[in-house]
């Protein structure tokens, strides 16, 4: 916990369960592996606006973290263990009923609890977890050192339903002797959790769009100065909005219909769609300077608002990553018989061990913020892989290079 750690006497941590000697081993073994929790977990901090998340493996004397995603430094990573006297999950698995509260400074129950006052927590949500036969297993946590809204009914019910699928996931994943049997329910698992993405996606175009609506409107009035300056920073969030919904959309359309589909035109208007994605990014980033040169000189066959997509993931995932103040480079060329769209960016290299998993969903980088939900370049790749593409990474001489490589389709 950040800070916090030095006030909680650790039993059993993280370096335990790396050493494959924790007492906890095999659960934690479970939901470390499991790309539903990953996938729940992420879903969970982007509907709740919390910035930390978890499963949490709880007994009668125990607390141990078996999966978690934390921006907010809390330092709590799979093993690591606090005292179960310093959890509102003993309260839970006691009476098997949820801990929420929205800001402690105001809630009626928890108001100047020890327990938040100690690590810091200000908005909290602990759900119990059960296995089918409704033995106690742990609790999905949720947390934010900001007032947040868990308490709202949905935001309840979507907890519910996911400590819900992650007890079932246990159970199964305790019990099922053939492999066939394990893969056909994560599956069905994933399944409803993508349908839940894709409709939670569907449901913030419309807030999105009107905040949009709002923004252009600001910009065609007098407004003093401080206005002025925030404005930009408006927009820029609202650009990260968009990505993400666009992202997630993407993803779960994708994964429910087998795959990324494209729509290949003759003579695609390629240029024009990746110099209006140039122009976003550069209004939402405005501390980088980006250029371009696109060198495009016969007709090219894609999907061009498919590819500007992917464009734009790179060059976000560029701003992100840049070092302070360095210049962003898109380049577009026609050679041996490929379309190739590089953005290339000043900055630290992309370590090897990162490399290997950089296009999978929901990884980020290792010094990667709440920005994402680590989706961009995953989705980047299938488009690439869609149009019988690839795309290449190079990191030389301070500068990394991502290649977006697709052949002349007819």
């Amino acid at each position: 916990m950040g800070g916090q750690k030095q006030q909680r006497a650790i039993v059993q941590d993280h370096a335990a369960f790396l050493a494959g000697t924790h007492d906890f081993q095999a659960d934690i073994e479970m939901l470390a592996g499991s790309e539903l929790v990953g996938t729940i977990l992420e879903t969970v901090m982007l509907a709740t606006d919390m910035r930390f998340a978890g499963v949490a493996r709880v007994t009668a004397d125990r607390w141990v973290a078996c999966r978690t995603v934390d921006e907010i430094n809390f330092g709590l990573a799979g093993g690591d263990e606090i005292e179960i006297q310093s959890t509102f999950c003993q309260s839970v698995r006691e009476t098997s009923r949820k801990v929420l509260f929205n800001d402690v400074a105001t809630d009626e129950v928890y108001k100047g609890h020890p327990i938040a006052a100690r690590f810091g927590i200000v908005s909290y949500a602990s759900i119990p977890i059960h296995r089918s036969d409704g033995s106690f297993f742990g609790t999905l946590c949720a947390i934010d050192t900001e007032p947040r809204d868990v308490k709202h009914p949905r935001a309840v019910a979507m907890l519910e339903m996911f400590a819900e699928i992650i007890g079932r996931g246990l159970e199964t994943e305790e019990r099922l002797e053939a492999q066939e049997q394990l893969v056909e329910h994560e599956r069905e698992m994933a399944r409803v959790q993508e349908e839940f993405v894709a409709v939670l996606g569907h449901d913030l175009r419309n807030p999105v769009a009107a905040l949009g609506a709002g923004i252009r409107q600001l910009d065609k009035q007098p407004l003093p100065d401080r206005a002025r300056q925030i404005l930009p920073l408006m927009r820029a969030s609202l650009h990260r909005m968009n990505d993400l919904i666009d992202n997630i959309l993407l993803h779960a359309k994708s994964r429910l219909g087998g795959g990324i589909r494209i729509s290949a035109t003759p003579d695609a208007p390629l240029a024009d769609a990746i110099l209006q994605v140039v122009d976003e990014v550069r209004a939402a980033s405005p501390e980088h300077e980006i250029t371009q040169d696109l060198q495009f000189d016969r007709p090219i066959s894609c999907d061009a608002p498919r590819v500007a997509q992917a464009v734009s993931n790179l060059l976000s995932n560029a701003t992100r990553h840049a070092s302070g103040g360095s210049t962003i480079e898109v380049r577009g060329v026609l050679r041996d018989g490929e379309v190739e769209i590089s953005v290339a960016n000043r900055g630290k290299a992309i370590p090897e061990s990162v490399r290997k998993t950089l296009f999978q969903p929901f990884q980020r980088g290792e010094h990667a913020t709440g920005e994402g939900l680590g989706l961009g370049l995953h989705i980047a790749s299938s488009i690439a892989t869609a149009h019988n593409g690839r795309i290449e990474v190079t990191c030389a001489n301070g500068t990394t290079t991502f290649a977006f490589k697709l052949p002349f389709l007819t």
